[in-house]
């Protein structure tokens, strides 16, 4: 269940401590019951539920300003077939303000900033207005950002509030974030076969109101075939499937063919929705579902656990 000896479930995020991931982490599963390790990489989150090494992790997979991220999406796409037990089995919605951290006196001092490529996307008017032509650097998460530019006089890091606390760096400016209303939304995945509250493995910490679940499934058709894609998507229709999100990624394996991710709102295990797969099939080169989990968008504060 636990990395090591630890009896308890374990929680691997993107870190280090601080990162919008641990907040999302901590958002999901309760610490006095949960182990949270910090990972390197999305990748490395992958690896250790595909591994079993970790009973959990959690990932970014969109956010509301700049879109969807591209390294979490590559690994669902699974080309190399090394993630073919992880799944989705929970979701989380995380308000996300960034703020301009520095050891700096003032902006004027700072020639460098340090933060994660989805981080400078999401602040793109302010960076333009204050900020502009100096050099920005990604790494792997807002903490990491927050830890490189603690080592720096002339260094800016883009970050979280709580990351400032932590570093001991200075807050230059708060809300640099494009949009006031900026939500990142992550998926918890695990590796086991069991997914969504339907199955009994998840819970609700919260009393009241009625749950709903949604879908999230890959495939892949025959770009040869006219209308394929539209005809594929039909089945969400005449099947009454409300599709909440449709993006896409190259296969890498023939150029200008995609891998498509539709979401949809439903339990994949429900009668109509496996009468809709089975039709979906006969226009797909390949599918996969890739979990089903409880919509939390609206239910913040809400936290997973063990049934």
């Amino acid at each position: 269940m636990a990395s090591g000896t630890n009896p308890l479930p374990s929680v691997a995020y993107l870190g280090p401590r601080t990162s919008y991931s641990h907040q999302a982490a901590i958002e999901c599963f309760d610490p006095n019951t949960h182990v949270f390790e910090p990972k390197t990489t999305i990748e490395d989150i992958f690896v250790a539920v595909e591994d079993r090494t970790v009973t959990y992790g959690v990932v970014p997979f969109e956010n509301s300003t700049n879109g969807s991220v591209v390294f979490t999406l590559d690994l669902f796409c699974d080309r190399s077939s090394q993630y073919r037990s992880t799944r989705v089995c929970g979701e989380a919605y995380l308000d996300v303000h960034h703020c301009l951290l520095s050891p700096a006196k003032d902006l004027k001092s700072i020639t460098k900033i340090y933060s994660h490529p989805q981080a400078f996307g999401q602040c793109e008017t302010w960076l333009n207005a204050n900020l502009k032509g100096v050099e920005r650097v990604d790494v792997s998460s807002t903490s990491k950002a927050a830890q490189i530019a603690a080592g720096f006089e002339d260094a800016g890091a883009i970050a979280s509030k709580i990351a400032s606390d932590v570093k001991g760096l200075k807050i230059l400016a708060e809300n640099i974030e494009d949009s006031h209303d900026n939500t990142t939304r992550f998926f918890v995945l695990s590796a086991t076969k069991r997914s969504g509250v339907s199955t009994g493995e998840w819970t609700v910490e919260e009393g009241g109101g009625k749950k709903k679940d949604k879908s999230l499934l890959s495939f892949t058709i025959d770009h040869k075939l006219p209308g394929a894609l539209c005809d594929s998507l039909r089945v969400f229709k005449d099947f009454n499937l409300n599709l909440t999100s449709i993006v896409s990624r190259p296969t890498r394996v023939v150029k200008w063919n995609y891998i498509f991710f539709v979401e949809f709102e439903g339990h994949a295990e429900t009668d109509n929705a496996k009468q809709a797969l089975e039709e979906l099939k006969k226009y797909c080169v390949d599918l996969r579902v890739l979990g089903s989990y409880v919509d939390k968008q609206g239910r913040k504060g809400s936290r997973y656990k063990e049934s």
